[in-house]
């Protein structure tokens, strides 16, 4: 505004200038008057923007002034609220810490209202132990002076029965004297030297040990036969042993043809998911190795084995091959398994000629059909025992149907003996009394091991059958020339014997009959003598299962009446 006051001034200047000085010419004064406006101008238009700047300077200022004022204000809330939360925490903390302080000062008094009461307890305790303990030591020192008094009369004891020892040393002395005077007065009466007795004595007291020896081992035969679980563990053991290895690939390996190897890499499949997924699904160890054109299907179960080699064969087949096609198959193959089974347990019972039996047991022996007993099939075993103890019925005059029906179930534990515990005859029994088979049937499953204890006849003809089954040559895996061999060994091995007049092997080399001189072997010897048999048996053959020795000793007295 000053400026502006100077340049109205500079104006008014100008213009009395104008008025007063006529001696200047009027153009000076033109020019003058146009520098002048246009200084003027410039003037103004400097003042202008110098006053602009200035409101502009100012109007920042009032604005940053306005900020700032703000600023401090905004500021000075948050450290003012800041401030309240932070009181109001610690307000809410000092609450807490009153309030656990508070539980704290309850738990302690309870602490040790606790404290007080256990240690009144301890105190009643340790009185009443105290006590205890007073009179034990009471107890303890009449003890001790009990002990003492029979010290005492133990000490005067000792010193009796040392002057009897004494006493008695001294009469055995004289009883020596005595006896080794009656030997001599005796071998002077026998005409016996010393020698000569001694002999004599030594040689009757042999015979008399080797029948007490006999004796002792008969009866302990006796004693461990009763033993029978541990016995046949045993003799499991040594007959898997013995003919496990040459029967086991056979029953536990099935090979299946394939028409060229490129198919093994489709039974394996993408990282191994096809073959994967049908081990899983058939439960079947499916191996693949270098045999050219055939895969092989390992299992000891033949029902899944068999399974296996169905939907193998029917997927080498279809070309389709993929988890979801192996799952249909699987579960299709196992459908027909078990039509197969019922038409095999049916077609067994009308062979063997039984009637009305139900279907369970039906479709159980129908499983036999997948059971071997040394290479001989089990479901063709009980159709042949069977037909012979119908046979043997019908010749004793018994009912040859219920002999049939008994000889044809006589194995049925066998079908799932392998998936339970127990044995096949205790499981056949639980079998046949869950469906209902007649008590004979029941008994001959029972007792066809051991007829002796059989109740009924049924069992012994079962007991005969299968043992006739089973023993024919060629029934069970085993070559003739082998077979021939083994009886031979077993009598040779027999007649080796000091004593034997003849030996036979029979039932397929599993027993072995020696017939002994009776004026050379004694009863008590021919037990000695059925042990030293049986250990060299074991220790110079191999053999399936096991083999008994039965030495028969008689005597006979014949005479003619002329």
């Amino acid at each position: 505004m000053t400026m502006l006051y100077v340049i109205l001034a500079l104006l008014g200047g100008l213009v009395g200038g104008f008025f007063a000085g006529q001696s200047r010419g009027l153009k000076e004064r033109a020019e003058i008057d146009d520098r002048l406006l246009r200084e003027a101008r410039a003037e103004a238009e400097r003042i202008r923007g110098q006053a602009e700047t200035e409101a502009r300077q100012v109007r920042e200022q009032a604005d940053q002034s306005r900020q700032d004022a703000s600023k401090r204000i905004q500021e000075a809330g948050e450290r003012e609220a800041a401030q309240a939360a932070q009181e109001a925490a610690r307000r809410e903390q000092l609450t807490g810490l009153r309030a656990g302080l508070d539980a704290e000062r309850a738990q302690i008094k309870q602490d040790s209202a606790r404290e007080r009461e256990a240690l009144a307890a301890d105190r009643q305790e340790n009185r009443r132990e105290r006590e205890e303990l007073k009179r034990e030591i009471e107890r303890l020192n009449r003890r001790a002076e009990q002990l003492d008094a029979r010290g005492d009369k133990l000490d005067s004891l000792e010193e009796r029965l040392e002057g009897q020892l004494r006493i008695l040393a001294g009469q055995e002395a004289d009883l020596a004297e005595r006896g080794r005077q009656v030997d001599l007065k005796l071998y002077e009466v026998a005409g016996l030297t010393h020698e000569v007795a001694r002999d004599l004595i030594l040689s009757r007291l042999d015979a008399e040990l080797e029948e007490e020896k006999a004796l002792r081992i008969k009866t302990m035969l006796e004693r461990a036969t009763g033993d029978a679980k541990r016995t046949a563990r045993q003799v499991i053991a040594q007959a898997i042993q013995r003919s496990a290895s040459e029967t086991s690939a056979a029953l536990s390996v099935s090979v299946v043809p394939i028409p060229n190897d490129a198919m093994k890499g489709r039974l394996i499949g993408r990282e191994g998911r096809n073959i994967r997924a049908f081990e899983a699904l058939t439960g079947v160890d499916l191996i693949i190795d270098d045999t050219p054109e055939a895969v092989i299907l390992s299992s000891f179960n033949p029902v899944r084995r068999e399974v296996a080699k169905h939907v193998l064969d029917a997927l080498v087949a279809d070309g389709r091959i993929h988890p979801t096609r192996i799952e249909e198959m699987v579960h299709k193959a196992q459908d027909e398994m078990k039509t197969f089974i019922h038409t095999q347990g049916e077609e067994a019972a009308i062979e063997a000629g039984v009637v009305g039996l139900k279907p369970g047991l039906v479709q159980l022996l129908g499983r036999m059909y997948f059971r071997t007993s040394y290479g001989q099939n089990v479901l063709k075993h009980s159709v042949q025992v069977a037909h012979l103890t119908g046979i043997m019925a019908d010749e004793l005059g018994l009912d040859a149907g219920l002999a049939r029906r008994a000889g044809l179930m006589h194995d049925v534990g066998k079908s799932i003996d392998r998936e339970i515990d127990g044995t096949h005859v205790e499981i056949g029994i639980n079998l046949a009394k869950r469906f209902g088979e007649p008590f004979d049937v029941i008994d001959a499953i029972a007792h066809h091991h051991d007829p002796e204890n059989g109740e009924t006849l049924y069992s012994v003809l079962v007991a005969a059958a299968d043992a006739i089954s089973a023993a024919r040559p060629g029934a069970r895996r085993e070559e003739l020339e082998s077979y021939v061999r083994r009886l031979e060994q077993l009598e040779q091995i027999a007649v080796s014997f000091p004593g034997v007049q003849q030996a036979y092997a029979i039932q397929a080399g599993r027993e072995v009959r020696v017939i002994v001189q009776p004026d050379k072997v004694t009863d008590a010897q021919a037990t000695l003598l059925a042990r030293e048999i049986a250990g060299r048996v074991e220790q110079d053959m191999e053999y399936p299962g096991q083999v008994q020795v039965t030495v028969v000793r008689e005597s006979r007295a014949v005479e003619v009446a002329r």
